[in-house]
This record gives structure tokens, sequence and C-alpha cells, in this order.
């Protein structure tokens, strides 16, 4: 493209808009089912149960340590239907862009959604452009919706947590909240952290293949772990314990967090997921992630009871416990 910045005819439907959808989308995102540039495109899909999601990224900054909006929101939608057990298939992609924005940025975020959607296995096969004002969109937003499909048996839901089960945590926390805050607030640590963000449905397919039965899994993104643990406990009414000892934290979020006055138990995070599942397949499903690189760090971080039902409670390295409970809003919002 000529032009260096996004312009309002950029979204008028005209000569600039199909140039910037050829020129820039179709190079990035190009596959059978998208290059017709219907209203709509068609499919078929594998038999099972049908799953489908969607999710808007109003992320600030853009661009982050480890990752930037476009990232995030491939890997948003890829997550969100993987945590059904569905297995990710195709996204649509909609932006709302700021007139000045940077055509270069532009491009580079559909470089990298293009990057993410191809490890994830899924295909871009729609979308759409708007342009607004200078200043009516900070930037940039996009908007992702997917649709995958649930292998037959396969039933996972945030109601289903039982009794006996136990919780496995796929890694350390709150890498992506700490990242997007350094980068947001111009901090420097001695070791960076950088985001999480990932598409865990490969990670979820290990899961799933390992256990006799997966009751419930969630990403733990705003609002964290303590957020996610309480949403299952009060959908599922049961108890949750977990021990704060045994929840996988890097050293420099730790220090981030002791430096700033955060808790690391509701910071978000992209790239994680809680998977609630029978204590007898814990051992399978642990050697089953910590072969997959996003699973590496996994661990039993606590287990369901039938007792205190919806609430979480947490022990600490002394045996003193406390209540966990979702907080009323973020510790700082535009995570995502």
């Amino acid at each position: 493209m000529d032009e260096k910045l996004i312009l309002l005819g950029h979204g008028s439907g005209g000569g600039l808009s199909h140039e910037l959808i050829e020129r820039l989308f179709v190079r990035y995102f190009g596959n059978p089912l998208l290059l017709p540039l219907e209203d709509a495109c068609t499919f078929r899909l594998p038999r099972g149960k049908a799953a489908f999601t969607t999710d808007s990224y109003v992320v600030k900054p853009l661009f982050f340590p480890g990752g930037d909006i476009g990232r995030l929101s491939v890997c948003g939608t890829v997550n969100d239907l993987s945590m059904r057990g569905a297995r990710p298939l195709y996204l649509s992609a909609g932006f709302i862009i700021e007139e000045g924005f940077g055509v270069a940025d532009l491009e580079r975020i559909a470089a990298s959604m293009s990057k993410a959607a191809a490890e994830a296995g899924v295909w871009i096969v729609c979308g759409d452009t708007k342009v607004v004002e200078k200043h009516a969109a900070d930037g940039l937003f996009i908007n992702t919706a997917g649709v995958g499909v649930v292998p037959e048996g396969v039933d996972v839901s945030v109601e289903h947590a039982a009794p006996n089960d136990v919780v496995i945590l796929s890694g350390t926390i709150g890498d992506h909240g700490v990242a997007v805050l350094s980068q947001r607030q111009g901090l420097h640590f001695k070791s960076p952290v950088a985001s999480d963000v990932a598409p865990l449905n490969g990670l979820v397919k290990s899961i799933l293949d390992a256990a006799s039965a997966v009751h419930a899994m969630r990403d733990p993104t705003r609002g964290g772990i303590a957020a996610t643990l309480k949403e299952i406990a009060a959908s599922s009414s049961v108890g949750i314990e977990i021990e704060e000892e045994s929840i996988p934290v890097s050293a420099p979020v730790r220090a981030a967090c002791e430096m700033l006055g955060l808790d690391y138990l509701y910071l978000a995070n992209e790239g994680k997921l809680a998977a609630v599942l029978p204590e007898s397949d814990a051992t399978r499903v642990l050697d089953a992630m910590r072969r997959n690189a996003y699973g590496k760090n996994a661990a039993v971080i606590g287990r369901v009871t039938q007792d205190h039902p919806g609430i979480v409670t947490i022990r600490n390295a002394y045996g003193v416990k406390r209540i966990l409970e979702m907080l009323a809003s973020d510790q700082f919002p535009r995570i995502c």
C-alpha cells in the first residue's frame, strides 16, 4: 500500500477499503474459504457438537513483551473454544481502526495473527474493517469469533467439577499481567517478564487424550486464577482448596508483585489453563502436559471438596487458610 497511515476512506467500502483488504489482510489471512471474499463463508463441520465463541480485545499498549493485540486476539478465542474441549477450526476477525493508525503497525499485527493462527492450526475465514475518527478508538480494537467442534464423548463444563477431583494448573501465573503493566508504565525489571500469550488447543488435546474424563477447564484471564476457581466452585456447587506453595510463580513476577503491591492470584494470564479432573488421572495427565511446551511447569495446586460449596480457600506455608473472593474490578484495566 502506498499510504503510510490509515485514512477514513479505508473504512468506506470503496477503492481504499478494497486495497486494504486485498493488499494487506488477504496477504496474511488468505485461504480457500476466505479468498472468494463473499459476505459470508460456507464450510462443513466434522461430526460432533459445534462450539462458538466471540471476544473483543482492547489491550493497552498494543505491543508488549511476548506478544501484541493480534496474537492475543487469535490465542484468546482459540483458548475459549479449547476450554470446552472443542477443536478450534475457523475464526473471524473484525478491526476497528482509528484514523491515522500506522499501516506498518497494522501489517505487523496482521502478520502476528497469521503466525498465531498457523500455530493453532486454524483459519481466519471472514472479517470486517471499520475506520473511526482520530481519538475514537485508541489506535486499534479487534473482535474475533471462533467455531470449533467438540468430539463425541467430551463434555467439559464449569458445572461438572466433583468432590475428590484435583485442580491442575498448566504453568506459572501472572506473566501476562506483569508484562503488559511493565510496558504500559515504563517499568524495567532486572529479569524481563514476557507475556505467556499462546494457543492452548494442542495442550488441551494432550489432556483429553490422557484423562479418563476432564470435568472442567478454564483459562484464567481477567481476574486471574482466583476468579477462575471461584467461578468453577460456584457453578459446580463444590468447594475448592488450594495450596499456595504449589502454585507456580516465576521469581520475576513474584518480585514485581511484592514491589508493586499486586496479588499474582488475580493477575491476568493468556497462555495458562486450570483443569479439574479425577485424582486417579493426575499423574498421567501431568506427564502428558509436561511434554508440551505450554505445560512444562504444570502442577497439582489443589482439590475439590464437598465442604463449603461455592467457596475457594487457600492455605499458605504456615498452614493458615483464607477465603479467596473475586475482586470487584481488575487490579488494572485494559489487560486484554
